[in-house]
């Protein structure tokens, strides 16, 4: 009995899926793709989407539509393409929040796993938290700030977009490495918080750049330091939490696209190539740093690390404050 000296079933087996994959990265796209925002129109994460989608979509050869599936905190719309085909045709337009904040806030009723059921194709821009005070506070730097919290701890009215928010989080990164304690006072959300202390009704707030922006340049709210390792291009006049004497504060959101786990690689790699080259056009790039974000494109395994790392640090963070939520 002669032996079977060709190809062995693994090598064959190896170059049809070869072969397979490569007619998925020439076929792909051939229909619309569909891009989940997990929250209302008008925020950061849907004007984000749709300031790349154009672009993205010129390049894939594919009209790119946005469906906006808010709810739980973004945990609606994230599980919605956690579970979908992972075919490429569903994306998600991801966040700090349903990624690295909301397993935190919504550990025993979470809906999918950030690391296991996405596989992301690119970090799209970085977002630093900004520390603000009233006009009206008379709070004019953070020295003064530090200064009142230690003389009435627990007495400055803090604002955040509400509890388990990343707003949240980086008020007690703040307040731990600067050894105070403030008076947390959450809304619902940046616009209610920015109205009241437009207001003087509560004295300072921490918030996402990109939400208090335009209040910060027209002076309706005075900016005391950015959350960040460098001072934010968009502000390069405020100082940072570290040279304002903060050290060990480094605070932001990030967005970015991914796609179902088990997408093929195929499929990423072609995404991942078309988002690399659209955060390279100069109209998208100013068009985010209006924003106050500091975009950048990534690779797929880099943006993996990214969530991993705000997953870590904000746990931490969580402990070390004893936050409870479920």
């Amino acid at each position: 009995m002669k032996r079977f000296t060709g190809i062995s079933a693994v090598t064959l087996c190896a170059a049809l899926l070869g072969i397979a994959s490569a007619a998925l990265a020439q076929s792909y796209p051939s229909r619309p793709i569909r891009l989940v925002v997990p929250y209302p129109p008008g925020g950061n994460v849907d004007i984000t989407a749709r300031i790349i989608t154009p672009g993205l979509g010129e390049l894939l050869g594919q009209t790119i539509v946005v469906d906006n599936r808010s709810g739980a905190g973004g945990n609606l719309g994230a599980a919605l393409v956690a579970k979908a085909t992972p075919d490429g045709y569903t994306l998600l337009m991801g966040s700090s929040g349903p990624l690295a904040i909301n397993p935190i806030v919504y550990a025993k009723r979470m809906p999918y796993d950030p690391l296991k059921d996405f596989a992301p194709v690119s970090l799209v821009h970085v977002v630093p938290l900004v520390l603000l005070a009233s006009n009206k506070s008379g709070i004019d730097s953070v020295k003064t700030l530090l200064d009142r919290a230690k003389a009435s701890p627990g007495k400055i009215t803090m604002a955040t977009a509400g509890v388990g928010t990343t707003n949240h989080f980086g008020l007690e990164l703040i307040a731990a490495k600067a050894n105070v304690k403030f008076l947390h006072v959450p809304y619902k959300g940046s616009g209610p918080a920015l109205a009241e202390l437009l207001g003087n009704q509560v004295q300072t707030m921490v918030d996402q750049l990109t939400s208090s922006i335009g209040y910060i340049r027209d002076g309706r709210v005075r900016i005391l330091a950015v959350a960040s390792k460098k001072r934010s291009p968009a502000l390069p006049g405020v100082p940072t939490l570290e040279e304002s004497g903060v050290p060990g504060v480094e605070a932001s959101t990030f967005i970015g696209v991914l796609a179902p786990a088990r997408t093929p690689k195929a499929a990423i790699a072609k995404l991942n190539a078309s988002m690399v080259k659209v955060m390279a056009r100069p109209s998208v790039l100013e068009k985010l740093r209006a924003l106050g974000t500091e975009p950048g494109s990534s690779s797929p395994a880099e943006f993996g690390a990214t969530i991993r790392e705000g997953l870590d640090k904000w746990r931490g963070v969580a402990k070390d404050a004893g936050l409870k939520f479920d």
